[in-house]
């Protein structure tokens, strides 16, 4: 098989080195790339939105499956046009893309749907929507911006000032520019966030081990949201029971929507929970591809062949197979530039790949090579993934080997996976 893997993180490094495992697999290109999959494929240098250029591009190539690693260029309709062109792509059209694209459009899908979710209200308007804070008068209270806002566009306001700053954010400074045009306020849902990923051809769904992210840039989950610093798999939060008590009100209640709305829908789910300390769970997202950083944890335990899981899935035959996972667990922490998720430099050299052991493996996410020297290219750099039998030596590897790794104002967290020893 020829695959055409589209963007430019760490999440496709990751499947391209799973790829790389294949037999079915002859050739792998990735549009646009990193200096990571420079190493284990061919970089194309077409942007992952510029979706009539890739698809020339697996044209001319005579490409046998494309998949793609982001949101945007889902949200956008690149798997409409595809196969308009009659060319094979793993993921969800344009309107099944709202599930992530539109935070009301999921919304009202899950509540249509019984889905466990917090209540929520949606505003265009900043004046409607800051009284309806005066009037709930309850903190904390989480405000959203509707579209794709880089994993940035979620607020948990601990108070009203906080909730207000938010709401100017979206509406008046427009932060978010068209995304945040629109807003969701929705009641806080207390508890701990694990994520669930699974495949699905658009009729059975299979889901993958769990994993925990950790999404704020500071130790002790301080300070504001980013794309993720760090995760691990499993989470031993979600417990068989918890894992299958999604599957029931989770999975099964998504799969009936796909079938009843006539939604065109292949590739991944990624069902973002928060569980209380009842076990009581509830959905806080979902998002219509592999989240960043937990592929990188997630994909180095899966025994099963990720091109043949690919196959099923394009020949909509994903019940004939099943998932075997490995009993380890991995520890992924990203490395980032100082100043991430705000402002940073870029253009820094990295030094120290050469030392990591061959037990540790790194994955690129916003990395360069010029004239063969390694560079900064984005807020998060690396992510240093450990596999150990137990969940503690794993994180202990993988931090007595990111230290091997430098460059200017390098930041990292150094709690992640503790929260599964607790």
């Amino acid at each position: 098989m020829k695959i055409l893997i589209i963007g430019s993180g760490g999440r496709e490094h990751s499947i391209t080195i799973s790829l790389n495992k294949s037999d079915l697999v002859k050739d792998i290109y990735v549009a646009p790339g990193n200096a990571g999959t420079a190493l284990s494929a061919q970089n194309i240098p077409i942007k992952e939105t510029d979706i009539e250029l890739l698809a020339n591009f697996a044209e001319e190539k005579a490409i046998d499956l494309t998949f793609v690693g982001p949101e945007a260029p889902l949200v956008l309709g690149i798997v409409d046009y595809f196969e308009k062109r009659n060319l094979k792509i793993i993921g969800p059209d344009k309107k099944a893309a709202q599930l992530e694209g539109s935070k009301n459009w999921a919304k009202e899908l899950m509540k249509k749907y019984k889905i466990p979710t917090a209540e929520f209200k949606r505003f265009t308007d900043y004046n409607d929507a800051f009284e309806y804070l005066k009037i709930k008068n309850t903190y904390p209270i989480v405000i959203k911006a509707d579209g794709l806002a880089a994993g940035k566009g979620v607020t948990v306001a601990q108070s009203e000032n906080e909730a207000i700053l938010a709401l100017k954010d979206c509406f008046i400074n427009e932060k978010f520019k068209e995304a945040g045009k629109s807003i969701i306020i929705e009641d806080f849902l207390s508890g701990q966030e694990a994520s669930i990923f699974a495949f699905t051809d658009g009729k059975t769904i299979l889901p993958m081990e769990p994993a925990q992210d950790h999404k704020a840039i500071y130790d002790g989950d301080k300070g504001p949201n980013t794309g993720g610093m760090g995760a691990y798999c499993p989470a031993p939060l979600v417990t068989p029971a918890i894992q299958n008590k999604v599957y029931k009100t989770v999975f099964e209640p998504l799969l009936k929507a796909i079938k009843e709305e006539n939604l065109n829908y292949t590739g991944i789910i990624y069902a973002g929970l928060m569980i209380d300390q009842n076990e009581i769970v509830n959905i806080v997202e979902f998002n219509v591809r592999f989240g960043d950083p937990e592929t990188q944890v997630v994909l180095p335990r899966l025994k099963t062949d990720l091109a043949t899981i690919f196959k099923h899935i394009v020949e909509k035959s994903l019940d004939k197979i099943k998932l075997e996972w490995d009993k380890s667990s991995t520890v992924g922490v990203v490395l980032a530039s100082g100043g991430y998720p705000e402002s940073y430099e870029k253009n820094k050299q990295i030094q120290g790949l050469d030392k990591i052991n061959n037990d540790c493996h790194v994955v690129h996410a916003g990395t360069k090579l010029e004239n063969n020297i390694l560079l900064t290219n984005g807020g998060r750099v690396l992510c240093i993934v450990g596999k150990d039998k137990e969940l503690k030596s794993a994180i202990d590897k993988t931090y007595q080997e990111l230290t091997k790794i430098k460059f200017d104002k390098v930041y990292f967290r150094n709690d992640i996976g503790q929260k599964g020893l607790k």
